[in-house]
């Protein structure tokens, strides 16, 4: 199957692909044809501030506590917008707009700590509406590769964790923050890799079938509260780990290859603890957590079940013309600055000449690799993933399995998860 692909009941209706230069279309021209021409090159208005950011992306999701509202509520952040937009705060990378957001999670926070004892599920309530403002506070990103970049942030990131462990405690199957050691580190890794694990109420009863969930570009541990208890629901354990490059991850983000060395450490870890039923494990990576999800899918085949890829960026993701393209959609910051520190470049000109050639798993071969069961995740018009990389792994290594949304955004957000956990019930029980 070269060239032109059709989505066979996939989801894709009458979308289809078509390799640079044949039917005379470029590959620009199929990008701005398959998200719209006007899509593809418009910048979209939350960009021209934080009013517009607010009003135009943020405030209907915060009104119905979804992505990156989760956990959070409306009446808590609509004040702290209100604030931002008559200073005039529009930088959302500012210490302005990160401590925008401390007083009302404080405050939050002490309440909770007051009904600890009596109230333990309220108290769990407000703590979670603390982390979601620390969350938005911390956005768009953070690493502490090579260093801490932002010290303010870095402080919302501390004050989001310690809260939302507070939560957790109160509940009947707690997460648990585990240190993992890093046993295949090597040149700049560092030495532990801290997770957070939930294990079900069939914990005792033997060994439990778990997900490694691999978090995204500002999506991390504390963000997943929704998603663990799905998975201990159906019987799973959970275990989160940050990707390379953000948050707390010890692998060096510059280094390709640390992305086997941590999953080889915390997989070994897994097997070593002896809780897991390590015949049943599945890997869910989220957005840029997506490219870490099919490299592993190849890489470590074996020692996975299934694995599920949603919203990934393999290829054309990392081309320049796409990533400056990008920056102008549905991201809600510039996405280029934060994706070169992520990838371990210093400047976002470095990031886009050569990111492609180091990073793409299509440039190092990793895709003409035998993989595990692999399912494809993502909305035909993500403007930060490019649909064309999900696509692309249909030409390349083992059949694949796919669920795309038509016009839909990054992720394929709302309907996703709709198809995601039928899927990965199907695959634990085969």
């Amino acid at each position: 199957m070269q060239g032109l692909w059709r989505g066979l009941g996939l989801g894709l209706g009458k979308s289809k692909f078509v390799e640079d230069g044949e039917a005379g279309l470029t590959k620009k021209e199929v990008r701005s044809w398959r998200m719209g021409k006007e899509a593809y090159e418009k910048k979209m208005p939350h960009h021209e501030g934080i009013k517009q950011l607010w009003e135009s992306k943020w405030k209907f999701p915060c009104s119905i506590s979804v992505y990156p509202f989760h956990d959070g509520k409306f009446e808590d952040f609509e004040p702290v917008f209100q604030d931002l937009v008559k200073r005039n705060i529009n930088d959302g990378t500012s210490a302005e707009y990160t401590k925008a957001f401390f007083p009302t999670a404080a405050s939050l926070t002490s309440q909770g700590d007051k009904i600890l004892t009596s109230k333990p599920q309220q108290a769990s309530e407000l703590y979670l509406r603390a982390a979601c403002l620390y969350r938005i506070a911390r956005f768009p990103y953070i690493s502490a590769f090579p260093a801490i970049n932002d010290d303010t942030k870095w402080e919302a990131w501390t004050l989001q964790k310690a809260v939302y462990v507070k939560a957790a405690k109160t509940w009947e199957q707690p997460v648990t923050e585990v240190v993992i050691p890093h046993t295949h580190k090597s040149g700049e890794d560092r030495a532990e890799i801290p997770a957070y694990v939930r294990f079900p109420k069939q914990e005792g009863k033997g060994k439990v079938p778990a997900v490694l969930l691999m978090t995204g570009l500002d999506g991390y541990r504390p963000d997943n509260t929704q998603r663990s208890e799905e998975f201990i629901n159906r019987g799973w354990a959970a275990v989160i780990v940050e990707i390379p490059g953000t948050a707390d991850c010890p692998a060096d983000p510059k280094d390709p290859e640390g992305s086997e060395r941590l999953w080889d450490s915390v997989l070994g870890w897994m097997e070593k603890d002896g809780r897991f039923d390590m015949g049943k494990v599945l890997v869910w990576g989220l957005s840029s957590g997506g490219y870490h999800a099919v490299r592993i899918a190849h890489t470590h085949k074996e020692r996975l079940k299934g694995v599920i890829a949603q919203g990934a960026g393999v290829h054309e993701f990392f081309g320049k013309e796409w990533i400056e393209k990008a920056d102008g959609h549905e991201y809600p910051f510039l996405l280029s600055p934060a994706m070169a520190l992520k990838h371990g470049y210093s400047n976002v000109e470095d990031y886009k000449n050569g990111v492609q050639k180091k990073f793409s798993l299509l440039e190092l071969g990793i895709l003409e690799k035998p993989s595990t069961r692999l399912l494809l995740i993502n909305g035909t018009h993500d403007g930060l993933m490019p649909i064309e990389d999900s696509i692309l792994l249909f030409d390349h290594g083992t059949p694949k399995e796919a669920r795309f949304f038509d016009k839909a955004l990054h992720m394929g957000y709302p309907m996703a998860n709709a198809s995601v956990y039928p899927w990965m019930e199907s695959v634990m029980a085969s």
